[in-house]
């Protein structure tokens, strides 16, 4: 079918991809009731302008073999990844090529040697030039004389393949799955528009889609749309937002150029954008105490937020400069404010542009993925963050607000690309601060109270319910949904044991009949447990739970109202990465981050699940 078609209707021309596009042995742990696999989709090595330039030199195959549990670079993790995906700048991978490697035609240009200086100024200038629907490539490295930049990027983005094909592991022990991907870096004022573009297999376009040529997210979807399903046999695509705390309400507003149908841009973006990155190092994109329409008071929504108040509501309106902590913070920043703009969008256009599923991931520029541990945190830049009162006195945006980072969790049948990647599409997927809990959620009209208590809490769940990231079926009997959830805490690895659970909640959002978005968070199971951090020692007294579970009816359904539903499990608190650096310093030679009220010495990592969601006339 032909693109023009596809982007009147999408889903209804998408044919469904085919089971296995890359050749490989069967997996012999394949699992109906599905796995659980924990990796990082949001990976900078060497090849991203911004690592380079803080003397990060691990490549995409040295990312891979961190990944899997090698060590790199003096570091390795203590329990490996299952998966990951090296998503580097698809923008300027010519240039740091060129301004890198002696004997380029502009390896002695001004700017390739104030590049290689690792100075602050030519990293400015390297993300400026990324800013703004008029970006384009300087002359002075890709102009006549200059690089044949195509090409070199050409070269560039074959290694990444080869990287990612080198690391996928295709026996039948399917020990680790490799993704072929990249990052799309546009931005506009400096509000954050950045996307994470991942392919389900080897059939991948032959260059990348850069913001020099698609400076708009619907180009660039009209491109991946041309290029890659349209373009290349088997190839399969989807785009993941990250960083809307970082956008100024503009990552999620509609773009509407002259002409335009919202309907049919909705449905595109629905299709090729099915998940939202809540968390990485650069703070949490769930909820703000300090912006309206995202529910009633929930202190819980402090959680490492990178922007505390006073900062301006943008209200109905978009802001600019988030990706430097300035202007207005909109409750399109934030899950839930993009969650109930698609309840909105629904019932005025027909689709739901924003049926979201939840993952999260570092976003490390360091070339090592899934290093997620609060006590043993090495910061994400390089030489910027090499010490603790480096990575305390702000020589990165955010500084100590910064973090770790996530992991995505995924439930498939095996360890393969096409397996995970059709979990990650069909949002069966969640995301984690750090810890690797294991959280199953199901939503059904006839889940029985007693599900808790079954000998398969899956089997008899699956018999008449929906998974997390589902759409509920049309509905039987006269009362509210069902969502049941069993979460067991993390089992940690030798000599770090994981945190055990505090509680569960259900965070439903609906439309009254006002058409207002409402808010409402309930606790399903657990509690405040009075377990307590020393912070004078990091010691930590826990009282949770290894095992909750709960099954919640919602009592106030109105079935002419669309809803969702997502789970957010929290555990015990423990120490933060900062305040443990500021332990380890002397009292007089701390920086004042050790002493600002303002940063948390504590943190309660946490989980959150893609949502259900109630559509009437499902």
């Amino acid at each position: 079918m032909s693109l023009a078609a596809c982007l009147i209707g999408p889903l209804a021309c998408r044919a469904e991809p085919e089971p296995f596009v890359d050749r490989r042995e069967p997996c012999s742990d394949r699992n109906p009731q599905r796995n659980l696999y924990f990796g990082d989709l949001h990976v900078h090595t060497s090849y991203s302008f911004d690592a380079w330039i803080n003397d990060v030199r691990t490549d995409p195959a040295g990312a891979y073999k961190f990944a899997r549990g090698e060590e790199v670079a003096g570091q390795r993790l203590a329990r490996p990844l299952d998966f990951a995906a090296v998503t580097d700048h698809a923008e300027y991978l010519a240039e740091v090529e060129g301004c890198t490697t002696p004997g380029s035609a502009v390896y002695d240009s001004a700017r390739c040697k104030d590049f290689r200086a690792g100075t602050t100024a030519a990293l400015v200038n390297f993300g400026l030039g990324l800013d703004g629907d008029e970006a384009s490539r300087w002359d002075d490295l890709c102009g006549q004389g200059g690089l044949d930049c195509e090409a070199r990027a050409g070269a560039v983005w074959t290694r990444v393949q080869e990287a990612a094909e080198a690391a996928y592991d295709r026996t039948s022990a399917c020990r680790f799955t490799s993704f072929v991907a990249y990052e799309w870096s546009g931005s506009r004022m400096l509000s954050n528009l950045h996307r994470n573009v991942i392919f389900r297999s080897s059939r991948v376009p032959a260059l990348p889609v850069t913001h020099f040529e698609a400076p708009t997210a619907g180009e660039l979807w009209r491109r991946l749309q041309g290029e890659c399903r349209d373009g290349v046999d088997g190839c399969e695509v989807l785009a993941i937002p990250h960083n809307s705390n970082w956008s100024n309400g503009n990552l999620f507003t509609p773009e509407l150029p002259a002409g335009t149908d919202e309907a049919e841009l909705a449905e595109v973006r629905a299709d090729l954008e099915p998940l939202l990155e809540i968390y990485q190092h650069k703070g949490d994109s769930e909820c703000s105490r300090g912006v309206a329409g995202l529910g009633p008071p929930d202190e819980l929504c402090d959680f490492e937020k990178l922007r505390v108040l006073p900062f301006d509501d943008c209200g109905g309106g978009t802001g600019s400069q988030g990706m430097v902590g300035r202007g207005c913070v909109s409750r399109l920043d934030f899950l839930r404010g993009i969650l109930l703009a698609g309840l909105g969008a629904e019932q005025r256009l027909g689709v739901n542009p924003f049926r979201l599923g939840v993952i999260a991931s570092t976003d490390t520029h360091n070339g090592t993925p899934g290093n997620v541990e609060e006590a043993t945190y090495p910061g994400h830049f390089g030489t910027r963050e090499s010490d603790p009162t480096a990575r305390l006195t702000g020589n990165v945006p955010a500084g100590a607000r910064n973090g770790p980072g996530g992991l995505v969790a995924v439930w498939a049948e095996e360890n393969s690309r096409e397996a995970i990647w059709d979990a990650l599409r069909r949002r069966e997927v969640y995301g984690t601060s750090g810890p690797r809990m294991a959280v199953r959620v199901f939503g059904g009209w006839d889940l029985p109270d007693d599900l808790c208590g079954a000998g398969d809490f899956v089997a008899a769940a699956e018999r008449g319910g929906v998974p997390m990231g589902a759409i509920l079926p049309e509905r039987t009997g006269s009362s509210g949904p069902v969502i049941a959830v069993s979460a067991q805490m993390d089992p940690g690895s030798a000599g770090a044991p994981g945190s055990r659970l505090e509680r569960i909640q259900v965070i439903k959002g609906w439309q009254d009949a006002d058409g207002v978005g409402q808010i409402a968070v309930v606790d399903v199971a657990g509690g405040p447990d009075g377990s307590v951090v020393d912070e004078a020692t990091c010691a930590a007294e826990q009282r949770g739970s290894a095992l909750l579970c709960g099954v919640w009816r919602d009592p106030d359904f109105d079935p002419a109202r669309p809803a969702f539903y997502y789970v957010r499990v929290l555990e015990d608190p423990v120490c933060r990465w900062s305040w443990r650096d500021c332990l380890g310093l002397p009292e007089d030679a701390r920086p004042p981050a050790c002493s600002d009220p303002t940063l948390p010495r504590t943190i309660q990592e946490r989980a959150w699940t893609s949502p259900i969601w109630y559509s009437p006339g499902a």
